[in-house]
């Protein structure tokens, strides 16, 4: 924290009510609490706030951790023992219960005034940012719902295909050439992909059976009518039933090849699919994590122990998910109540916290596992962006887009993005200042109406000046 330099000259003897309407004023809500956690005194700077929380006025004489819900009382002991011990505390969030039903997050810090034991606790109303990440995640999923919907007849056409014991092919109309096969077919024809795709379909069966096959693609092409035939294959030992349909993909013509295929797939056993699961699960480079209703832990794989540093699966086995994902808790929440009313979310760009501090950016994907009980579970899939987002900031350049700029959005903080954003502008500023003026600073410094010494501070700030001469170390 960074503090007035010299408050008794610039603020002068603030009085007691001052300074109250000023922590008022600056804050949406303000508790006076003594060493015991009893709150002393309160004031709200959002009506509709101070409606939802105290509107009885019970919050006077009780004590903060019983205002809060249960699983931040925690937060709310280290709250003050922070204040206790360095004066002032972190940021910490933490929700009150309300008369709607839905918890209301507040991001509160704790300041020692160091009168009688007494700290002043100042609060954010992080509804507002909540309310946005919603807007963003309801966005977000209504285009993946036009997109899904868009690849729904392409995913039924490419599972049906691949998984059909029946032979399928696509054959072009023109040259008769197969487009593509499904395995089925390439079992009956006993060769790989590459050596069937873009061959002539007729020339795998004999020469009675080639002339037919032609004869029949030409019927079906000429009167759109299904049609069928019997082939020999072109080792003359298996007969094969052949039936071709005629449909349109786009702007061309195709033929769906059906045939009668002698071999069926071989059904995988139960018990080993479970077994390649259980496998996946522990050796997947994501993190994978299964939770309860509620957001606790039910089992973890090595992946995400590893992002959450934890050194054991019994570590994390019973904790709350947002102990380690989401930016200040309020990400958690959002995601999980969302999760909990559409099934599914994708995407979800959120942070990683380890045990030891460490933040990572990451994206979540979670789905709703309904397991027989009243309540479903949740399956979560964690995967590490830090390297794709720093490969795209350290690139320096200001977003060409309104859609780059909202990728930021949830990712970067407001003030790190509008800081961000300024040092780019002065930098490339200055940049072309040098490069007009043929690396003259003096001349730079005036055209950009800075002072030398300014400018020379700058070039060091942003790396510019790899040395600089004995002349501009003594102006600095």
């Amino acid at each position: 924290m960074q503090v007035f330099k010299s408050p008794k000259e610039s603020l002068g003897d603030l009085g007691a009510l001052s300074a109250a309407k000023l922590i008022a004023a600056a804050t949406d809500v303000a508790l006076v609490v003594d060493r015991l956690g009893l709150i002393r005194d309160v004031a709200f700077n959002k009506e509709d706030l101070s409606l939802e929380l105290d509107a009885q006025g019970r919050w006077m004489g009780s004590k903060l951790a019983e205002i809060v819900t249960p699983d931040t009382k925690a937060k709310v002991g280290e709250l003050l023992q922070d204040a206790v011990v360095r004066k002032s505390s972190s940021w910490r969030q933490v929700n009150h219960p309300s008369a709607g039903g839905e918890d209301i997050p507040v991001l509160y810090a704790a300041i020692n005034i160091g009168r009688d034991d007494r700290f002043v606790v100042v609060g954010r109303d992080l509804r507002p940012l909540a309310a946005m990440q919603q807007r963003l995640i309801n966005a977000q999923q209504s285009m993946e719902r036009d997109y899904v919907r868009l690849r729904h007849a392409e995913t039924r056409y490419r599972l049906l295909f691949q998984v059909s014991s029946e032979a399928v092919m696509i054959v072009d109309t023109v040259s008769n050439a197969i487009i593509d096969a499904n395995p089925a077919a390439l079992a009956l024809f006993d060769q790989s992909a590459p050596q069937l795709l873009k061959s002539g379909f007729p020339g795998h069966f004999d020469a009675a059976g080639s002339q037919a096959i032609q004869t029949l693609l030409a019927d079906v092409r000429a009167t759109g009518r299904d049609s069928s035939a019997r082939a020999h294959l072109a080792d003359g030992q298996r007969e094969c039933s052949i039936r071709v349909s005629l449909f349109r993909q786009e702007n061309a013509a195709l033929f769906l090849v059906r045939l009668a295929s002698h071999a069926s797939p071989p059904e995988g056993s139960t018990l080993k699919a479970t077994s390649m699961l259980l496998k996946y699960f522990d050796a997947a480079p994501d993190g994978l994590v299964i939770t309860q209703f509620d957001g606790r832990i039910v089992r973890a794989n090595p992946a995400f122990l590893e992002m959450a540093q934890l050194s054991s699966a019994e570590q994390a086995r019973g904790e709350l998910l947002d102990r380690w994902l989401g930016r200040a808790g309020v990400d958690f929440s959002v995601a999980l109540a969302n999760l909990r009313q559409n099934d599914s979310i994708k995407l979800f760009a959120t942070a990683m916290r380890g045990e030891y501090g460490v933040t990572t950016d990451v994206e979540v994907s979670a789905v709703s596992i309904a397991d027989g009980d009243d309540k479903p579970s949740f399956g979560f899939a964690v995967r590490n962006v830090e390297k794709r987002l720093s490969s795209s900031s350290s690139s320096r350049e200001l977003p060409r887009s309104m859609a780059q700029l909202i990728e930021l959005i949830g990712r970067v903080p407001l003030r790190d993005l509008v800081r961000e954003t300024t040092d780019v502008i002065e930098k490339l500023s200055i940049e072309a200042a040098l490069e007009l003026t043929g690396d003259n600073r003096a001349s730079a410094a005036e055209m950009l109406g800075l002072s030398r010494q300014s400018l020379y501070v700058k070039l060091r700030r942003f790396g510019l000046a790899e040395h600089a001469t004995d002349g501009e170390a003594e102006d600095e």
